[in-house]
């Protein structure tokens, strides 16, 4: 026997473009959100009609009240919609655990996608210096600069610096054309585009050429003393123990400092130490320092990546269980072997 639908809800769209938000193309994104959904989801126009038992219908609306918070807020939806499904329910809300305290609006009406995002800016926002840790597609560099550009904005600081360690990952730098900026550019080339998307061509171009953002490698830093400033250390995984301590030390008054890396990332030769790893033993107990850790739940890029972390993820740590089993086997090994006789002459 069927059973009856108790409960129905309502909810009404602004307009057309606000639908096509929601929706998707070709209603790509209502699909997911239908097949995340125990109740019944009809959409015709601007109305969206939830049906079947009251509580199904209450969590779904839940939810796609506050998918349409987000895009109300200039925020994307694709990428949040199962944190947003699992937060409705338990009656919580995406839209209110994505909002940054403080007084800074970050560019393009930029939000955080997870609440360790949003952790993380407010991080930020109390520090002087905070370490962003974990894997790639997480938004630590993208999240960092977005925060240098709103204080930028809002006359907090007065310059931006960008930098990066200039690490061959497999390739060569003299085996790239054209001459030393030629060559460190595609090194640079991820802080250019953060860059672009948070302002326009014109504008940054004005801020390079006098100087208030500057991208440089990682070398151009020693000897200096920056102040009023918002430096960022990308790829500091890649830095020495000496060049990280190099940068740390570069901060002068009223400035402020993220370093964003990935410890599983390494491309130094295997007999030098990554000086983001070092740092991380070092300072972690040094009031005005935080280190913040990002997971494979906090990627924004393709679905596909956060399956990719985790799968290298559990290889190594397979590759290290069997390394340690081997070990352990060796000196057991050795342990149960009889002593030479010293008195044996053969």
């Amino acid at each position: 026997m069927l059973k009856e639908t108790v409960s129905q809800g309502t909810i009404r769209l602004k307009n057309q473009q606000e639908a096509i938000q929601l929706f998707g193309e070709n209603d790509k994104t209502l699909k997911r959100i239908r097949a995340m959904s125990a109740a019944k989801i009809i959409a015709r126009g601007d109305t969206i009609t939830i049906s079947g038992e009251a509580e199904q219908v209450q969590q779904t609306e839940n939810f796609i009240r506050d998918l349409l918070a987000i895009i109300r807020q200039g925020g994307q939806i694709e990428d949040t919609l199962e944190r947003a499904n699992e937060l409705s329910g338990q009656g919580k809300s995406l839209s209110q655990e994505t909002t940054v305290s403080g007084d800074l609006v970050l560019p393009n009406k930029l939000r955080p996608k997870t609440a360790n995002q949003t952790r993380y800016l407010e991080a930020i926002n109390q520090n002087d210096i905070v370490f962003g840790i974990g894997p790639a597609g997480t938004g630590k560099t993208y999240l960092a600069v977005a925060m240098a550009v709103a204080a930028l904005k809002a006359r907090k600081i007065k310059r931006i610096i960008l930098t990066r360690p200039a690490v061959e990952a497999g390739e060569r730098l003299g085996f790239l054309p054209g001459d030393l900026q030629a060559k460190i550019d595609p090194y640079l080339r991820p802080l250019y585009d953060a860059l672009y998307d948070m302002l326009d061509q014109d504008r940054f171009e004005s801020y390079l050429q006098s100087g208030v953002i500057e991208v440089a490698p990682l070398a151009f830093m020693r000897g200096r003393t920056l102040n009023d400033a918002f430096i960022i250390l990308d790829e500091a995984q890649n830095t020495t123990p000496e060049q990280m301590k190099m940068f740390l030390t570069r901060m002068g008054f009223s400035s402020k400092v993220v370093v964003t890396g990935d410890v599983t990332q390494v491309d130094l030769p295997r007999n030098v130490k990554s000086g983001l790893s070092v740092a991380r033993k070092t300072l972690e107990n040094i009031e005005g320092i935080q280190f913040h850790h990002f997971t494979e739940s906090d990627v924004v890029r393709h679905p596909l990546v956060g399956k990719i972390v985790r799968a290298y993820e559990s290889a190594e740590e397979e590759a290290l269980a069997l390394k340690e089993q081997r070990q352990a086997e060796r000196e057991a090994q050795n342990a149960s072997s009889p002593a030479p006789d010293v008195n044996d002459t053969n």
